[in-house]
């Protein structure tokens, strides 16, 4: 104590300098919580949703509610990722790939990522609840409860969890159809099918890069020996095949016209070929690519969607 009064008479700036450091380490902890890598194709899910579900003219589009629909279904998805890993601490301790994250190094206490994780699920609900409608907010709802007590606890017993956890994941533009409509109907669930089986050849080469990781940690999410390989490149092949014909629905269903055809045509012929090679080589290598692409697929697909939406 002696020696901080003494740091501080002769450095004031100094310690108020490591306050400051330490209040936005402590920040960056709690944000690094809520996955904000993930919850940035969240919004753009959402966003597509929302774009494509609301009736209004470019000229008259309903801003200020887009904008409450994200904000209210990017805070369900924080306070899902936060529960999440509040739920696996201990699973995550032993990957080197979340040895790092704020719970396990103990940088946040569980109780605290607990009110954190409740706080912003809650509110995020009830603000979609006020800001858009019910509907909306039952979906969330529903999200953050399947996410949390279905996929979550799956992914320790079957290779399967990761299409169960799909569902959930998929539901960000059902949550913005339905604020900006306040019901669904067939072409919201075409923009489902895409975010659904878009998920599986973006988390494959995950599963596949980080196989041992999981292995260690308990987690089932590929099958274990030799099979793991052969249901790496089925899984890979198989949804990207699927999403090459889902991305069409949109012109099919009349929600977007010729350009958006040929884009999602070349896209996920791309996406495809990214997926076989991957299949073939299953190599880190031919992962990282096939990762790195399925992060540009989706947020391209959707602005190729909203510029040319009929």
């Amino acid at each position: 104590m002696a020696t901080q009064s003494m740091v501080a008479a002769l450095n004031p700036a100094g310690v108020h300098s490591a306050q400051a450091g330490s209040a936005s380490s402590v920040l960056a902890d709690y944000w690094e919580l809520t996955k904000p890598e993930i919850n940035f194709l969240i919004a753009i899910a959402a966003g597509a949703g929302f774009w494509m579900g609301t009736t209004a003219s470019v000229r008259n589009f309903p801003w200020v509610p887009f904008v409450q629909s994200l904000a209210g279904t990017v805070l369900v998805a924080s306070g899902a990722a936060t529960l999440n890993q509040l739920i696996e601490v201990r699973y995550d301790a032993r990957m080197r790939r979340t040895a790092r994250r704020p719970l396990v190094s103990a940088r946040i206490a569980p109780s605290h990522a607990l009110r954190f994780g409740v706080v912003l699920s809650v509110v995020g609900v009830a603000y979609l609840a006020v800001s858009t409608n019910l509907l909306a907010a039952l979906l969330a709802a529903l999200t953050l409860v399947s996410y949390l007590f279905v996929y979550t606890p799956l992914k320790r017993v079957t290779p399967l969890c990761t299409l169960v956890g799909a569902i959930p994941g998929a539901a960000p533009p059902l949550i913005g159809w339905a604020a900006a409509r306040g019901g669904l109907d067939p072409v919201a669930w075409a923009l489902f099918a895409i975010v659904f089986l878009w998920q599986l050849p973006h988390f494959t080469p995950i599963a596949w890069m980080y196989r041992e990781d999981y292995a260690r940690a308990g987690y089932r999410v590929l099958p274990s020996g030799e099979n793991a390989a052969r249901f790496a490149a089925w899984q890979t092949l198989t949804a990207s095949a699927a999403l090459l014909m889902a991305g069409l629905l949109p012109t099919v269903s009349r929600m977007a016209g010729f350009w958006y055809f040929a884009g999602a045509l070349v896209l996920g012929g791309v996406f495809l070929s990214f997926s076989a090679a991957f299949a073939i080589r299953r190599t880190t290598v031919a992962a990282r690519q096939l990762l790195l692409v399925s992060i540009l697929y989706l947020p391209a697909l959707f602005a190729l969607l909203a510029l040319d939406k009929q």
